[in-house]
């Protein structure tokens, strides 16, 4: 199976790393040359729970080095899935998927409305990857990913993919309802990912003060109304509880948006708390901590800049 990866960040080098390991057909796309250069050069480095280890990998910036493709990994932030689906249009065929495995909602409908919705594979993953400089990443450990076609169908090239993701040594499912299963995850990081981004504390400690803990069972308890107005299930029966055990589960953790903060570099929030907030005015649910949280983080984006200067 020919796979290419879009995207060189966290998520897109452990996948690239683990794939190529696996001898499957790898390549990964990064839109800046100097740093696909030195990706090609010097590999992908991979922290983990039994050590580092190394892997070269296939970098390129131009989808003419890499012919046709059978599946293709979105691992770019949503505000950049559109570009991205651009990109990789002279790869597709006819039978090539495309894999979503982002955070947020919005990219299944970007990438159906710029190619096809039969092609579109959704998943979520719990995966932890963190990138520490450029090719290098840690890998806390593995979690289990699972995909699913948002129409409910399972065709051939998803059984295909699995077993390519399995032998990669990722756990990998496959289900008939990914929606509640990327709801269930928007929910977890409505929780927990601004409101650390803007206390800048690990997930662990934004349980173990009153004020955090009210915020962040307020901003999960709106969303839940929004995911049942849409008649939604989850796959979890207490929300709060749930993403209250990530936090601990997860304690030492620095969500992705606290670290993009951390480097000030745009966040995913219009793709998490943002949606809460859309969705909130269309069907008339007030969401006033989402609403907070997404102007908070939106100023502190906006501050950047000010800053620089």
């Amino acid at each position: 199976m020919k796979i290419v990866i879009v995207g060189a960040g966290a998520m897109g080098c452990l996948f690239a790393a683990f794939f190529t390991k696996s001898k499957e057909d790898l390549w990964l796309i990064e839109k800046n040359k100097e740093n696909a250069s030195k990706l090609n050069e010097s590999g992908i480095t991979v922290e983990g729970p039994n050590g580092s280890w190394q892997q070269k990998v296939k970098v390129t910036t131009a989808c003419a080095d890499i012919g046709k493709a059978d599946l293709i990994i979105i691992c770019v932030k949503s505000f950049n899935t559109k570009s991205a689906v651009e990109q990789i249009k002279p790869l597709l065929t006819d039978d090539t998927k495309i894999l979503t495995l982002q955070n947020g909602i919005g990219n299944i409908e970007i990438i159906s409305e710029n190619t096809s919705e039969d092609r579109v594979i959704a998943g979520v993953t719990n995966e932890g990857s963190t990138l520490i400089s450029l090719g290098k990443i840690r890998h806390a450990g593995h979690g289990e990913t699972v995909i699913g076609s948002i129409n409910g169908k399972t065709p051939v090239q998803m059984r295909a993919i699995r077993e390519a993701f399995n032998k990669a040594g990722f756990e990998t499912k496959m289900t008939r309802d990914i929606k509640s299963l990327i709801w269930s995850k928007l929910i977890i990081n409505t929780g927990i990912n601004a409101l650390s981004a803007i206390t800048r504390l690990p997930n662990g400690r934004l349980t173990q003060f009153e004020g955090t803990r009210r915020i962040l069972r307020d901003a999960v308890t709106e969303a839940t109304r929004i995911a049942k107005r849409k008649r939604i299930k989850l796959i979890f029966d207490d929300p709060i509880a749930k993403v209250e055990a990530v936090c601990e589960g997860t304690s030492a953790n620095l969500s992705s948006m606290l670290q993009d903060v951390l480097r000030k570099k745009r966040t995913e929030v219009d793709f998490i708390n943002g949606v809460i907030v859309r969705l909130g005015q269309e069907l008339g649910i007030g969401v006033p901590t989402n609403k907070f949280l997404l102007d908070l983080v939106n100023t502190i984006e906006q501050s950047y800049k000010q800053s620089a200067g």
